[in-house]
């Protein structure tokens, strides 16, 4: 998108972007700071921002980026943090990480995502709705701390959410492993992904939670202290998310190798099965074999014997070919192999 077609092109002080699909960009006022949300942003957008809080150009660069590691750069005046969380996502489907800046002072907060993040984008629209009186009040009515610690606990609380349909899927992998008319390996090897993605994504988030709980205390007032409480919770819930997740790998793997045991159990019998029916059957393709050639055989066309009638050399054979099998039969069930 070209500048000049721009209408309300960014500025301190001036009203958000406004695109032919709708405003990406949100500025809304809380308690003494001013909230910026910017979805799949600009690079003009972003410079405009820097220019108005004075951010580091490295971090602008991050903050465009839709992949960056997570990481947490402190300023003077602000700091700046990159976190990933998974987006809402199917059943059984592989999650794609979304990544969430963060330009926090003490009289601003900058987030900048690519608008897949829905409890993000809930509590956006719940602060520009002036019916939810309430809630906007205790997301904006406090500091641009509390704020960031909101939005980090509802995205937490997502993945909280995720948790359970994973342990839900366990539950009827567990249930599919154990039925021989059902293959799960393609569902456990796509669970076992998606457990790995929530793992990468969970351990570097605790670090940087609580990184984020220090810097946060330079920026919000005094007499704040229960924020540090608020951000220890979230801790709490990363910790239970991170232990699910580590007992979650660890059943994974115990039915990956159950499922591997029971399909080579289960392709074993029917290779023996198999194997049975065509060393049953070697007499009789022997037989055929020899009585098929264009030769003078014993008991062949050219002799007619008379011992069960006209057809003496048909019963011959057919005796020739079960007796055997029959005594194969017999004892490979003798020495267990059949049955």
């Amino acid at each position: 998108m070209k500048r000049s077609i721009i209408p309300n092109r960014l500025r301190v002080g001036k009203k958000p972007v406004e695109e032919s699909s709708g405003k990406s960009v949100e500025r809304i006022q809380g308690n003494g700071f001013t909230w910026i949300d910017v979805q799949n942003p600009e690079r003009w957008i972003i410079e405009d921002l820097a220019q108005e809080f004075n951010l580091n150009t490295l971090n602008i660069e991050d903050s465009l980026a839709k992949f960056e590691l997570p990481k947490l750069d402190a300023y003077d005046d602000h700091f700046f943090l990159i976190l990933h969380f998974p987006p809402l996502f199917s059943k059984i489907s592989v999650p794609q990480v979304s990544q969430l800046s963060v330009f926090m002072g003490k009289n601003f907060l900058i987030t900048i995502h690519q608008g897949d993040l829905t409890p993000l984008v809930e509590i956006v629209k719940t602060c520009k709705d002036a019916h939810d009186v309430q809630r906007r009040e205790q997301l904006l009515g406090e500091s641009s701390g509390a704020l960031l610690h909101e939005i980090i606990d509802v995205l937490v609380d997502d993945m909280l959410h995720t948790l359970r349909r994973i342990m839900a899927n366990l539950v009827e992998i567990e249930e599919g492993v154990f039925d021989e008319r059902r293959s799960v390996a393609r569902q456990i090897s796509r669970l076992r992904k998606e457990i790995t993605i929530l793992r990468r994504i969970s351990n570097p988030l605790k670090r940087l939670v609580l990184e984020t709980g220090k810097q946060v205390e330079r920026f919000i007032p005094r007499d704040d202290v229960e924020l540090k409480l608020y951000f220890d919770d979230v801790i709490d819930h990363l910790d239970r998310i991170i232990e699910s997740l580590e007992e979650s790998k660890e059943t994974m793997e115990i039915y990956k190798d159950t499922d591997f045991v029971l399909s080579t159990e289960k392709t074993n019998k029917v290779l023996a099965v198999l194997t049975m029916i065509f060393t049953l059957a070697i007499p009789a393709t022997v037989i055929g074999t020899f009585y098929g050639m264009n030769i003078a055989l014993p008991g062949g066309t050219g002799d007619v014997p008379t011992i069960f009638g006209t057809y003496s050399s048909f019963i011959i054979i057919i005796l020739a070919s079960v007796i055997p099998a029959g005594l194969m039969f017999a004892y490979f069930r003798r020495i267990g192999w059949m049955g």
